[in-house]
């Protein structure tokens, strides 16, 4: 219908023309209360948000020198919250003239996911940023809690 018509009916209802699909040949209107639409529309997105999950990314730091107690510490932490299903970020630092012998820092983080490889994956394999090294451990759907 011609647009003047329309505008007319939306008039004598009280209510709103809204352009609803603007590509549609012809474009699509509707005739709603636009102040009730927009109440609704931002009530169903924070409901949307409301259930979003949001997943905890844990930290346990180490150093190529990092003795086997220290490890098997961090390690009892790191597979608590695995299980609780938060991710785990593994951080190798590297010092001074640790820098030029990265493999002993892929060596420690291979340790560190072949001793979790029963409650976590490797979501991002070890990678170079700055003095780092980091990992990422991602739990395995079955076994969280």
């Amino acid at each position: 219908m011609p647009l003047s018509e329309a505008l007319e009916r939306a008039q004598e209802a009280g209510l709103d023309l809204v352009e609803v699909a603007p590509q549609a040949k012809p474009p699509v209107c509707r005739l709603i209360d636009f102040g009730k639409f927009m109440y609704t529309k931002s009530k169903r997105e924070r409901q949307a948000r409301k259930a979003q999950v949001k997943t905890e990314v844990k930290e346990i730091q180490l150093r190529p020198k990092t003795g086997e107690h220290d490890i098997n510490f961090k390690l009892r932490d790191a597979r608590k919250w695995l299980l609780r299903g938060a991710k785990v970020k593994v951080r190798v630092r590297f010092r001074g003239r640790e820098r030029y012998i990265p493999e002993v820092g892929r060596e420690k983080l291979q340790e560190v996911a072949e001793r979790l490889s029963d409650v976590a994956i490797v979501e991002r394999k070890p990678a170079f940023e700055g003095r780092t090294m980091i990992m990422i451990l991602a739990p395995i759907k079955s076994k969280t809690q």
